[in-house]
């Protein structure tokens, strides 16, 4: 059997099945191949919303049995059922696969389940329990990436596991080794430290969050070792494996580490293995990511790459905007991404958001700029309810006073950055922002007050 088709999508991902999506809102005759039963990639099945259907249920979890007290709520009886939380958390993942599907289906994109191969001249081998050859005048690859280790490390995928057996553990470990301070680590490190674990972080590097601000950095990390988390940074994991029902974590210099659970949270790597990329004629470079060119065309020619194959920040939203940049470039001619003002967010409490530039890469290209801040424990809103960690800090060019980076370490900062995401789109200066009023009381007052410090004028510090 063989079907032709104007584009046919690799891997059904954020980026891959918007890209599917935007492909047959312009008129085009769309297949799109994704071998897991699910769609949405790893960020819905076993990386975003998993996540963050856990985070959501743990911090409740902790609120109800250490802080409702304070508030003149007394909880009586509280207990974790895990395994209920495990099924909220599935659900949530089926709920929204339905509406991927659904969405598919309502665009007239075709779906065909199985591993798809290149096999070049416009050819994808579809294998799997009903293989197909498709054809396609266009193929776009966005298969995402998959989770990396170190040397070393024997990851069995139970006792010592990646972000993905760490979504489903069975029940709370006791000692919970973490390999790895960036955003996945210390996301589902902070998951089970609320129910219950006690969570040491191992970390390479003399920080944590590498490519956060560092006074952001600072500043988390004091705010999550009151909360439990124990941090031992220029720590250099030699060994981690499991014998039996306890693991062992080697560190250069140190005494091992025993616990009963190790999650390897060091980075994600492309997954472009058994795609056929060679005999596509598809280059990539020395650590596996695709080479393209502002077009997201690859070094064969009808052949596209977006998201994580291609490098670049590993995000699901900027994996959304290139899949909706490329199709819109192969139809129209033009597409347009401003990766210089894409937000990241790290979802734990308090939450870490930001957009644009930090001072270290201000400082290194020698950008002379204005810095305002602003404490949440000044805001009414947060002293209301509870949430006085962390601040707002602007960053502004000292000669144009055009916002240049956006940084917010406090509750709900993934929902804040939005603000200034959108002033940087549009060129605001931080007397732009300042003259806007916001209502009160809110958080979002803290980003006018921060865009007020920046010429030292803040009215509430």
């Amino acid at each position: 059997m063989s079907d032709t088709f104007d584009l046919i999508v690799v891997g059904a991902g954020p980026g891959g099945y918007v890209a599917a999506i935007r492909g047959a809102q312009l008129g085009l005759k769309v297949a799109i191949v994704e071998r897991e039963a699910k769609l949405g990639g790893t960020c819905l099945r076993v990386g975003c919303i998993p996540s963050k259907a856990l985070l959501e249920t743990s911090e409740l979890y902790e609120k109800s049995g250490k802080h409702f007290e304070e508030r003149g709520l007394r909880v009586k009886s509280l207990e974790l059922d895990l395994a209920q939380m495990m099924k909220h958390k599935d659900g949530v993942i089926a709920t929204l696969d339905g509406g991927i599907q659904g969405l598919l289906r309502k665009n007239k994109v075709e779906r065909f389940v199985g591993h798809g191969r290149l096999k070049g001249g416009g050819i994808v081998e579809v294998s799997g329990d009903q293989p197909v050859t498709l054809t396609g005048k266009k193929i776009l690859i966005a298969t995402g990436s998959v989770s990396s280790s170190l040397p070393g490390i024997s990851i069995d995928h139970d006792r010592v596991g990646t972000s993905t057996e760490a979504l489903s553990w069975p029940e709370v470990p006791k000692h919970l080794v973490v390999i790895g301070a960036g955003v996945i680590g210390l996301e589902l490190g902070t998951v089970w430290r609320r129910l219950g674990a006690r969570v040491t972080v191992l970390e390479y590097l003399p920080r944590i969050l590498p490519g956060i601000d560092e006074q952001v950095a600072a500043e988390a990390k004091k705010i999550f070792e009151k909360q439990g988390l124990v941090f031992r940074l220029g720590a250099r994991v030699t060994s981690a494996a499991a014998k039996g029902q306890v693991c062992r974590v080697e560190v250069d210099g140190a005494e091992p580490i025993e616990c009963d659970r190790v999650l390897v949270a060091v980075g994600r790597k492309p997954c472009t293995d058994q795609l056929g990329l060679e005999e596509a004629g598809v280059q990539i470079d020395k650590r596996g990511f695709i080479q393209v060119n502002s077009a997201y065309q690859t070094t064969a020619p009808g052949v596209y790459a977006i998201g994580d194959v291609i490098g670049g920040a590993m995000l699901a939203h900027k994996a959304e905007e290139e899949g909706v940049a490329c199709i819109e470039k192969m139809v129209t001619g033009h597409g347009h991404i401003n990766y210089a003002i894409i937000p990241a967010v790290v979802y734990t409490e308090p939450e870490i958001a930001s957009a644009g530039a930090n001072e270290d890469a201000l400082k290194a290209a020698g950008v002379r700029y204005r810095s305002g801040k602003f404490a949440f424990a000044a805001n009414g809103r947060a002293r209301a309810a509870g949430h006085t960690d962390g601040f707002v800090k602007i960053l502004a060019d000292e000669a144009t006073d055009r916002v240049l980076g956006v940084h917010i370490i406090g509750t709900h900062a993934g929902e804040l950055i939005h603000e200034a995401a959108v002033a940087m789109q549009f060129g605001a200066s931080s007397e732009d922002i300042a003259r806007c009023c916001h209502a009160h009381p809110t958080l979002s007052e803290s980003i006018k007050e921060a865009a007020m410090a920046v010429d030292k004028r803040a009215i509430h510090s």
